[in-house]
């Protein structure tokens, strides 16, 4: 069977010490991309979108501090806590998405609080251009080779990462990337058809619900990612990603009881 073969240089530009990755260009250009279509929507309702580049501060340092945390706290402990000081070396890889929405959160939050916007509406509309950011991620992951699928040498469209192994892979990078594009469109024709309430009440369960619940089902065709071995039949990534749909059903129920008051 020929094989899909992947050996791309996951450096973009390099010019003396400093060197640019194909995933750094890729995180912030998704990020920067995220924040016009949040302008478009600050527009859309009529409000002040002057203090958005501020809250694209907000948003870059807090995902990168949360994805950074978890990946290395979560996900490969035994060697960050004996190293610590690695953990400040972002630029060696390693982002957990579950961090990078926590970070999210906590960086709504400060940024609403600062400039007394509405925490529900905020981080109701900033889950359109999440799922569209979360799928450059996904594609600077496969210029990484990174985050890889189990073995799969009876699919036809399996990816052979040349950087890693020989090995014929299930492309989970863009499986992910190609579901999160479908749940920014979900999310857009929720938000172009509902009414700016309803639109608050429904587009964070929504994203939730579909972003973790794809998280979750995909996780069964990746290897592992965490340094450890679990006693259970459910990955790191499965477990942490549950509270996130709990959090979205809990989210569209209080909504729907809220729309029958």
């Amino acid at each position: 069977m020929n094989y899909i073969h992947w050996g791309v240089d996951p450096i973009f530009l390099k010019f003396g010490p400093f060197t640019i990755r194909w995933y750094g260009v890729l995180f912030v250009g998704g990020i920067l991309i995220g924040s016009k279509i949040l302008e478009w929507i600050y527009k859309r309702e009529k409000k002040d979108p002057s203090s958005i580049d501020d809250f694209l501060i907000y948003m870059i340092v807090c995902v990168v501090i949360g994805a950074r945390l978890v990946h290395t706290l979560v996900y490969e402990p035994d060697y960050f806590l004996a190293h610590p000081i690695e953990i400040l070396k972002v630029w060696h890889g390693g982002l957990a998405s579950h961090g990078g929405m926590l970070g999210a959160l906590v960086a709504t939050y400060l940024y609403s609080k600062k400039y007394n916007i509405e925490f529900d509406w905020l981080i109701s509309r900033l889950m359109v251009p999440g799922a569209l950011a979360a799928v450059f991620v996904r594609i600077g992951n496969l210029f990484n080779s990174e985050i890889l699928g189990k073995p799969a040498p009876e699919v036809p469209w399996a990816i052979v990462f040349d950087r890693i192994d020989q090995i014929p892979r299930h492309p989970v990078q863009l499986y992910e990337a190609f579901a999160y594009l479908i749940i920014f469109f979900i999310l857009l024709f929720v938000y172009l058809k509902s009414s700016p309430q309803k639109a608050t009440k429904l587009l964070g369960g929504l994203f939730m619900v579909l972003v973790f619940g794809v998280r979750f089902f995909l996780e069964f065709f990746k290897t592992r990612q965490a340094d450890y071995i679990l006693d259970i039949p459910l990955t790191v990534g499965q477990l942490l990603s549950i509270p996130f749909i709990l959090l979205g059903i809990i989210w569209l129920i209080i909504a729907n009881k809220a729309s029958k008051d």
